[in-house]
């Protein structure tokens, strides 16, 4: 098939990029640093700046800096995709942009895990959130159009991840979701411990129902109806209600996701 004649230095042989990027301002001693990369800021940064991730950072136990791609392009025009080579439909981004970027940070740090979010990558899970979670340096690249030109995969990814069996625009709420989910269970994140070691999936588990005042409630549809907590709830007898925790979850995580039970 021929193609497109648009196609722009595609037999240009793919040099690595080795010239360091100034230092950049990031604070020495994060708990934990998550650099994102990629083509639309916009989407990320007011994520990160928000509940608990903003709060983490005012806390100095997490940094997290959101990298445009189209500032390592060495484009005019800012361009960072072309067309796949074999003449397959849609874009791809290009190695240049994206070597220059992770040669940029790691020139300054060494980075943990450089990571990619791919539908084919592993299944991003609770065990991975906290194996990730005590790493100190992290790099996740947002997929975008078609992906990333294999070779930056082949020699610069460490870690490919997907968070589920379906296909988004770009990778951008994936990132949002796994710089969530690691940083929540950093220690001192979240003030009250139990409630992070308590959540779903942290023992291959779902979590309990859980309740709050009142402990009767009647609904606007039917005033006369009573919607009651359970009473063991009320009883204030730690061992017997941590007892009725187990036996709800083991009982949800059967009927709603048995192969958690599994692993």
């Amino acid at each position: 098939m021929q193609e497109k004649n648009n196609l722009q230095d595609m037999n240009t042989a793919f040099t690595p990029i080795t010239t360091p990027s100034p230092k950049g301002e990031g604070r020495d001693g994060g708990r934990i640093r998550i650099d994102i990369i990629t083509v639309l800021p916009e989407l990320i940064e007011p994520f990160t700046k928000e509940s608990i991730l903003g709060r983490a950072q005012k806390k100095g136990l997490a940094e997290i800096y959101v990298h445009n791609l189209r500032d390592y392009t060495a484009d005019k025009h800012k361009r960072v995709d072309d067309y796949p080579f074999g003449g397959k439909a849609g874009m791809v981004i290009q190695c240049q942009p994206l070597d220059a970027c992770i040669s940029a940070l790691t020139s300054e740090r060494h980075y943990d895990e450089i990571i990619f979010t791919a539908p084919d990558g592993e299944t991003f899970n609770q065990p991975m959130a906290n194996e990730l979670s005590l790493k100190e340096n992290i790099i996740i690249i947002c997929g975008h159009y078609k992906g990333i030109d294999y070779r930056i995969r082949e020699h610069l990814i460490t870690k490919e991840v997907s968070i589920g069996d379906y296909v988004l625009t770009g990778g951008e709420l994936a990132a949002a979701i796994m710089t969530d989910a690691i940083i929540r269970v950093v220690p001192g994140v979240i003030g009250d411990v139990e409630s992070a070691l308590s959540d779903s999936f942290q023992d291959n588990l779902l979590e309990p129902p859980c309740y709050t005042r009142p402990a009767e409630y009647h609904p606007i549809s039917n005033p006369d109806e009573t919607w009651s907590v359970p009473s063991i709830l009320l009883s204030g007898h730690e061992a017997n209600i941590k007892n009725w925790e187990y036996e709800q979850a083991l009982a949800r995580t059967k009927e709603r996701r048995p192969d958690l039970l599994d692993k």
